[in-house]
């Protein structure tokens, strides 16, 4: 059953669009590639000047399922300068510019979309591209999703109050965003600019 792209934007994304977060991620499922083509193009040209970008990470014609990408460059940018981000990322795999450049966020973008599509296992490494903290992204990876301190949007390995805190911040925001936009409150107002 096809969903409504904008509320399962809401749904996922909420934090980002407020600027909690400099990334999410969705699953969006429709026989129409152009409609979803449209759609993309069409909250870019929104969402842009508010320093959001909309992308599709990964898709399947065959099955009808889309993986969307909504994420705030310059925040993701500064995740992806992190240099322990980069040690990281390297060990995964990825190419990085040489020490001292800023990584090109869209080729960041384009390595991880290849693995994605082309790697036999999910590249748990993603968790970083969502903003995760890089010891509970490590920590997941090494614990195979086990002896975690807390659960919420994601698994942490670190301070459980600290973790739940954040979980509870982010529930929070998009309990609230999900009741105005339900209220009519259109996504370009609940898109914070930044």
């Amino acid at each position: 059953m096809e969903r409504n792209f904008e509320t399962v934007m809401i749904e996922q994304c909420a934090p980002v669009l407020a600027s909690l977060k400099p990334a999410g991620l969705f699953r969006y499922e429709t026989r129409d590639c152009a409609d979803l083509a449209r759609r993309v193009k069409n909250w870019n040209t929104q969402l842009n000047p508010k320093g959001l970008r909309v992308r599709v990470l990964k898709g399947c014609v065959l099955n009808h399922r889309y993986l969307v990408y909504v994420y705030r460059e310059s925040k993701l940018a500064a995740v992806l300068a992190d240099e322990k981000v980069q040690s990281f990322l390297r060990q995964e795999g990825y190419r990085l510019p040489e020490a001292g450049e800023a990584p090109d966020v869209g080729n960041m973008l384009t390595q991880l979309s290849r693995k994605l599509c082309c790697s036999a296992e999910f590249p748990h490494e993603i968790g970083v591209f969502l903003g995760y903290p890089l010891g509970d992204v490590v920590g997941f990876i090494e614990n195979r999703g086990k002896n975690f301190t807390c659960c919420g949007c994601w698994k942490s390995y670190g301070d459980p109050d600290a973790a739940q805190k954040h979980f509870d911040q982010l529930s929070k925001c998009t309990a609230v965003y999900l009741r105005l936009f339900h209220s009519g409150t259109p996504i370009l107002r609940l898109a914070v600019a930044a």
